[in-house]
């Protein structure tokens, strides 16, 4: 991935949509590199410390975003075609100062479970432990835009397996460019998997398809660039809702897994360890909008690794590991740890994951008859509906994502060690404490 400054005409012309904008005109011609022509250049906000003084780039203190001409940059994807990458990627820093960074393009992939071992008990035991706690406060998902990030949704099936209609907003779905199929119609799937987990728990809520992860490259499947692009339509999407009754939640069920497709850490194109990554700004500007956002932990727990893990130690990085995200680990419905879940500490904030869910059991039967909704990437979904449950009584204009977060680790029923564990984090999500949190809040006057 590119990140120019170009002149502020040009990303004016990228921000606004009824411009067609390519690589090329952003970017003209760029030595030694194959600019990708089919991926459409990606506006991206300048951070800014919101406090006199501040790191911009530092993750755990205020930002601020800048859309404006003047300050975003342009974001464009291209493969360096030279031998000697790091001899390239120095000439190119120096020669072309509208050149801001180059960063690495991860391949980004679903994170099922490992393992044989059935199902522990079925969806209606997540009911049971949290949607029925949610649902006696009005709490269902109702009006709220729920983003499943995956490999697309088909609604024929959940809506079978759920035994209740279920659409997707095909106005507000994104895909990236090449990926054919309609929204709500794609293979049955990982996208399915977490779009049934997450009505589960939030019944009513609005989803949105966007299969990020049906992009196709040449030899390899979707990659971090078009996570960015996906960010940047949600940008757009939050910002058409009013902003005291913004509600969008956004779950991803995947991550990297390999750190040879990365640059090392304390490369400044490295992914997993840098908070100045592209993606990782985007996160935290998509946050700072309003929107909660979340991901899996990952499936490279120490007992039950997936057999993709080749990250030697501190396997939750990147995003997943983000500060402003919830890393969401996995526990069954008995409340036991699964020996997939990834343990912390991050690599990007070390107290990761933040809390664990319900994985592991009977419910979707994307993968066949018998087989479980599995990994941190059902626990994930999960906890997303559950946000998204609160966000339909408890909009971001009224409780910021961060104070959200703050809310489920502090109501989190603690496992493991007492107080934060890499194992559980602060522990498992807890509707009815969730409830008792909120009533308590409406009871001190603080309620729209």
């Amino acid at each position: 991935m590119i990140q120019m400054r170009p002149a502020p005409d040009v990303v004016a012309a990228v921000i606004d949509p009824a411009v067609t904008t390519t690589a090329s005109d952003v970017a003209g011609d760029v030595p030694g590199v194959a600019l990708d022509p089919d991926f459409a250049p990606v506006p991206v906000p300048r951070p800014q410390a919101a406090a006199p003084g501040g790191d911009p780039l530092s993750l755990e203190q205020p930002l601020t975003f800048s859309m404006a001409p003047e300050h975003a940059g342009v974001l464009v994807r291209g493969e360096i075609q030279d031998y000697d990458v790091a001899s390239r990627y120095a000439m190119l820093a120096t020669a072309r100062p509208d050149i801001v960074g180059i960063s690495s393009d991860p391949v980004i992939e679903s994170m099922p479970t490992c393992g044989g071992d059935g199902p522990v008990g079925d969806w209606h035991d997540v009911q049971a432990k949290l949607t029925e706690h949610l649902k006696a406060e009005g709490m269902d998902g109702e009006g709220v835009a729920l983003a499943i990030l995956d490999t697309g949704i088909n609604v024929a099936h959940v809506s079978e397996a759920l035994g209740q209609e279920v659409t997707v907003d095909v106005a507000r779905s994104w895909k990236p460019f090449g990926v054919s199929g309609h929204f709500g119609q794609f293979p049955v799937d990982h996208g399915s998997m977490c779009a049934f987990d997450s009505r589960i728990t939030a019944p009513r809520a609005t989803l949105l398809d966007i299969p990020v992860l049906l992009s196709q490259r040449p030899v390899i499947l979707g990659l971090l660039s078009d996570a960015i692009a996906a960010f940047a339509h949600l940008w757009t999407v939050l910002a058409a809702m009013p902003q005291d009754r913004r509600a969008l939640v956004v779950s991803n069920s995947w991550g990297s897994f390999k750190p040879s497709w990365d640059f090392p850490p304390g490369h400044p194109g490295n992914y997993s360890d840098n908070p100045a990554h592209p993606f990782n700004l985007a996160v935290s500007a998509l946050e700072q909008a309003g929107a909660d956002i979340l991901f899996a932990a990952g499936n490279c727990g120490r007992e039950c690794p997936d057999g993709r893990c080749a990250f030697p130690d501190r396997p939750i990085n990147g995003a997943n590991s983000h500060p402003r995200a919830l890393s969401i680990g996995g526990v069954d419905v008995r409340g036991a740890r699964v020996g997939y879940s990834s343990q912390g500490p991050g690599r990007l904030s070390r107290r990761k994951p933040d809390v664990c869910t319900f994985t592991h059991f009977a419910g979707s039967k994307a993968f066949g008859p018998n087989e479980p909704d599995s990994g941190t990437s059902a626990a994930c979904p999960v906890a997303a509906g559950v946000v998204a449950a609160v966000r339909s009584q408890l909009p971001a204009g009224e409780l910021s994502p961060g104070q959200l977060r703050t809310l489920l680790r502090r109501t989190a029923d603690d496992l493991g060690m007492a107080g934060f564990d890499f194992d559980f984090g602060y522990g498992t999500i807890d509707a009815a404490g969730i409830v008792e949190a909120v009533r308590r809040r409406r009871k001190n006057g603080r309620h729209r």
